[in-house]
């Protein structure tokens, strides 16, 4: 709801006079709905969007980022590559029947696993550094828009005031 710019009061939309002064109204500012909505919570992060419809569900879910979080970690990849290196002198053995099957099945999945999983949580968390970043500047460029608000309102109060002195001011 928009407001008089002299005296504050509320003003109901498309009314060009306001209702307590009297003062014309030029300009109603309609704040857009998702200004307040934001206000109430901040920034969503990856926590916030784990499933949590019943106990199920929030178990599974802790599971998996537990279960994540100990294997997305570079000394877990260190730990499989040492682990799949005790088969390698068998797949050597074998010649390149075994060779290549060892180097693609177990080498690549067992430790790329790791790898890329530390990959996405470095991704992740720069992804939402930036989230938190965009929300801030957002924030700013709101006050900022309302400060403007503010300004022309002012000027609107002086407009007035000029232009009802210049009225008073004309010979009749």
């Amino acid at each position: 709801m928009s407001s008089c710019p002299k005296c504050g009061a509320a003003l109901n939309p498309g009314e060009h006079a306001c209702p307590q002064c009297g003062s014309r109204v030029i300009f109603h500012h309609v704040p857009h709905p998702h200004i307040a909505k934001r206000k109430e919570h901040a920034p969503f992060k990856r926590r916030d969007l784990l499933p949590g419809r019943n106990a199920i569900e929030r178990f599974n879910s802790q599971v998996a980022v537990r279960i994540t979080s100990a294997v997305g970690t570079m000394w877990c990849a260190y730990l499989f590559a040492i682990l799949a290196c005790f088969s390698l002198p068998e797949a050597i053995r074998g010649g390149t029947s075994t060779l290549i099957p060892w180097i693609a099945q177990t080498f690549l999945q067992l430790v790329l696993l790791s790898i890329i999983i530390v990959g996405q949580k470095v991704d992740g968390a720069a992804s939402d550094k930036r989230a938190i970043e965009t929300y801030n500047d957002a924030e700013a460029v709101l006050h900022e828009a309302t400060q403007i608000q503010e300004h022309l309102a002012a000027q609107d109060r002086v407009l007035d005031e000029l232009i009802g002195e210049l009225r008073r001011a004309k010979p009749a």
